[in-house]
């Protein structure tokens, strides 16, 4: 079994992965940690699922937190016997990048892309439903081209929060009506409704673009994908746990493990 951890900036997701099914999943808040603290953690995760440590055969992560990156990496060698494979670090994709710095590219980015193709085909937009909400391109041949980064649904969620005075912290729900007949209610509606708005037009929009005579399917992943995805006209498919598949992928493409 392969242990695959996609580091956010704000939080941790590790999966359990038997080639591209998902065994068992955990989510993390993404805060400094030991080289200990994080590696007791998994065994801990692993141990309420009954999984020996043993049974792990490899790791890979995907992190766009630097300064969480050497506590997992030496955590893995020390807890779980096998030194990562880190995405971006020389790792084959399979995927060009055809953007003005490919290195500034999230990795999370590229390993959503690489998923999506594999289970889709391009062109194709990818929505990332994360701290910051991503939408990534990918051409008729197979080329990731860029995308756009709009706040994330819980940031938008705190700002109206810390930046007004009267307005409470509200849940990120999906309210009856657009019309709210109280703040609460009122704050539910412009979060929800306006969301779906946002990632509706933006979809569209990088949809033309890539269109070449050919449609181009949308895809949804991440928290909130299945709360706002589901709800987006422009979104075709969601599979909340494409990132997880995609760094399965790329284990075996650099890495590949007999007897996984």
């Amino acid at each position: 079994m392969l242990l695959v951890i996609d580091v956010g900036n704000t939080n941790i997701v590790l999966g359990l992965m038997q080639g591209s099914e998902v065994l068992h999943q955990w989510r993390i808040s993404t805060t400094t940690r030991t080289t200990d603290e994080f590696g007791l953690t998994v065994l801990q995760l692993l141990a309420h699922r009954e999984v020996p440590a043993a049974a792990v055969t490899g790791v890979i992560v995907s992190c766009v937190v630097p300064s969480t990156l050497y506590a997992i990496q030496k955590a893995s060698r020390r807890y779980l016997n096998h030194t990562p494979l880190v995405v971006g670090r020389g790792l084959k994709t399979g995927m060009r990048v055809r953007t003005d710095n490919p290195r500034e590219v999230g990795s999370d980015r590229i390993v959503n892309a690489v998923a999506a193709v594999e289970r889709w085909s391009a062109p194709l937009v990818v929505v990332d439903f994360g701290t910051a909400t991503t939408f990534d391109c990918v051409n008729g041949e197979g080329e990731y081209v860029g995308g756009a980064i709009a706040p994330g649904l819980r940031i938008s969620a705190e700002a109206l929060f810390m930046r007004t005075s009267k307005l409470p912290r509200v849940e990120v729900a999906r309210p009856r009506r657009a019309i709210g007949t109280n703040t609460v209610a009122s704050m539910q509606s412009g979060l929800f409704f306006g969301y779906v708005g946002l990632v509706d037009h933006l979809a569209r929009t990088c949809k033309a673009e890539l269109a070449g005579g050919e449609p181009v399917r949308c895809v949804a992943t991440g928290g909130f994908s299945n709360l706002i995805g589901r709800a987006c006209e422009e979104i075709d498919d969601v599979d909340e746990h494409l990132t997880l598949r995609g760094l399965s992928m790329l284990f075996d493409l650099n890495a590949p493990a007999p007897g996984r």
